[in-house]
């Protein structure tokens, strides 16, 4: 086994192939890079690959174990690479090939594996495939796309609605028929009822691996395949209308998915895709998993038995409240649920409001800010940070006139969109453009409000966000139960506190976060003997079995 390592960290090169090299994913750390928005290179206000790999020391010296990179291929960025014309490209956007094949190279030196996002349940309508596919009902890729017949009246075959507006069904006067599109009307779905739809999209997955990659995160992954029968979505039952998957203003919420997505078909297909995966060893795969309804049940079945995907997210923590009782409810239903599952936690990523504006009420941005940190280091899991995350960024506010997402776009005022949260990352406080470009125009402003939290005011500063957030991940590599250890939900405590035991043969943890912004004290459950663990940004503090609580404070303590 090889090493390279860096203070007191130790990084196991891709090559190594043993049993605990394989299981790197399990309990992993992954930074999310938005590529629009890392680092502009080439001066053009868009982040580029070269740009993101001249800042990689940065996000080694976090003490990640990964970064996954959000689409980079060759796309008309409709969707802004989420809708991709060849799978096997980068977009000139970004760079080249040959740049891609340099920032791999230089993570693997740095001990970072690679994560790339695959958008494989869709495809741009600039993709030479949909352009065979809608010239006639007979050709050869016909059917590698979702079409139907209208209906005697001629409206669209069912009821699906696009999480994008509107129905899911675009008409396609080639063809005479409708098209599916969840999404964009410029992003139809793939046909994966078509084995050589499967095929295709597993060979162009093997060219990444064969590449070097780690891994891919799997957008949409429950997205694949869709009822043959094409019947309506029944409405959701009204105690079961929630808006995690899309914002409350879209009518897509008001249906039960019953019929468009989740389909039974995806697990035969999930296990052809693992298969491939283990013919490289050490690589992994992490789904996202948009249901409201049934989001767990599907996890448990994508990650159980070792045969499918190694984990998924949901959006338990990319929405709902910051409560207490929220957190035990979603902890508790994960273990009913998806007992032998494994979840990657996330509280911010590039699709929802940036989590220190969605939860801290106005005057408890840093507290909450710091608590959140401790927090999903401490829950059981692999993590996923999504950049800027680490330095306590705030959604920006985007002026109207500067929006470029068609989401957001369509759903003005009451829907803002995505943009708030891919804003160009802050290097730089006095420097144009926070040190991410040059140019005169970057693709999104930068926000004048982050900029005092740009790298530069935080690095190697004693109490600042991005000190607390290095100073976490170390204190998680030094205590594998953190990593890799049980939850298990403690009771009888206040309900604004969560506390729960963290817990791998005879190393155990006692875990309490005081999630209101009312100091409260609460007395260490009977039987409970603690000594303080030393974690950073725990600071209640422990006086005779009492535990005292600032607003939003966090204890983590040893159990003797």
């Amino acid at each position: 086994m090889s090493y390279f390592a860096t203070e007191s960290r130790q990084f196991v090169h891709p090559e190594d192939t043993s049993s605990a090299a394989s299981d790197w994913w399990r309990g992993a750390v992954i930074y999310q890079i938005y590529p629009r928005s890392f680092q502009d290179n080439n001066t053009d206000g868009v982040g580029d690959l070269v740009g993101i790999t001249s800042r990689l020391e940065y996000v080694a010296d976090l003490g990640v174990d990964a970064i996954w990179l959000s689409p980079v291929f060759t796309s008309p960025m409709k969707d802004f690479g989420y809708d991709v014309s060849n799978y096997r490209d980068i977009d000139p956007t970004f760079g080249s090939l040959e740049d891609f094949d340099r920032l791999l190279e230089k993570a693997h030196s740095l001990g970072l594996k690679v994560i790339i996002d695959q958008v494989i349940s869709h495809s741009s309508d600039r993709h030479p495939w949909f352009a065979e596919s809608r010239l006639s009902r007979t050709n050869e890729r016909a059917d590698w796309y979702v079409w139907a017949d209208p209906k005697p009246d001629g409206s669209p075959p069912n009821n699906w609605l696009s999480i994008f507006g509107g129905s899911a069904w675009h008409w396609d006067g080639r063809r005479m028929q409708y098209y599916l599109h969840n999404f964009l009307v410029s992003q139809p779905d793939l046909n994966f009822h078509n084995l050589a739809v499967q095929d295709a999209l597993l060979g162009e997955m093997r060219f990444w691996l064969e590449r070097g990659v780690d891994g891919f995160r799997l957008d949409t992954v429950n997205f694949y395949f869709h009822s043959q029968g094409l019947e309506n979505n029944p409405p959701v039952r009204p105690e079961e209308f929630n808006a995690s998957t899309a914002p409350a203003v879209n009518p897509y919420n008001l249906q039960e998915h019953l019929y468009d997505k989740s389909r039974p078909e995806n697990i035969a297909f999930l296990q052809r895709m693992r298969a491939l995966l283990n013919e490289y060893p050490g690589t992994t795969a992490v789904g996202e998993i948009g249901d409201a309804q049934h989001q767990l049940e599907i996890m448990a079945q994508y990650t159980s038995g070792n045969d499918k995907l190694h984990m998924c997210y949901t959006f338990d923590y990319l929405g709902g409240e910051y409560t207490a009782p929220h957190f035990r409810d979603a902890l508790r239903l994960t273990q009913e649920k998806a007992p032998d599952g494994w979840i990657c936690l996330a509280f911010s990523n590039h699709d929802v409001v940036r989590h220190v504006s969605r939860w801290a009420p106005h005057g408890f941005e840093d507290r909450l800010t710091r608590q959140t940190a401790l927090l999903l280091m401490t829950m059981r899991g692999s993590v996923c940070l999504y950049q800027g995350e680490e330095l306590g960024l705030t959604e920006a506010e985007i002026a109207y006139d500067d929006l470029v997402d068609p989401y957001g776009i369509e759903f003005w005022p009451e829907f803002k969109g995505r943009d708030g949260c891919r804003t160009p990352m802050v290097w730089q406080s006095h420097v144009r453009n926070g040190g991410f470009s040059t140019a005169n125009r970057t693709w999104l402003p930068v926000p004048a409000q982050h900029l005092p939290y740009a790298v530069d005011q935080q690095d190697n500063v004693a109490n600042s966000i991005l000190s607390l957030y290095r100073a976490i991940l170390r204190f998680r590599r030094e205590h594998p139960v953190l990593i890799k250890g049980d939850l298990e939900l403690v009771e009888g405590v206040p309900e604004t506190v969560l506390a729960f035991t963290r817990t791998v043969g005879e190393d155990k943890l006692f875990c309490a976060f005081n999630m209101a912004p009312e100091p409260i004290i609460v007395d260490v459950p009977d039987g409970l003997v603690l000594e303080d663990a030393g974690a950073p940004g725990a600071d209640a503090q422990l006086e005779a079995n009492r535990l005292s609580f600032g607003p939003f404070g966090a204890y983590i303590g040893r159990m003797n």
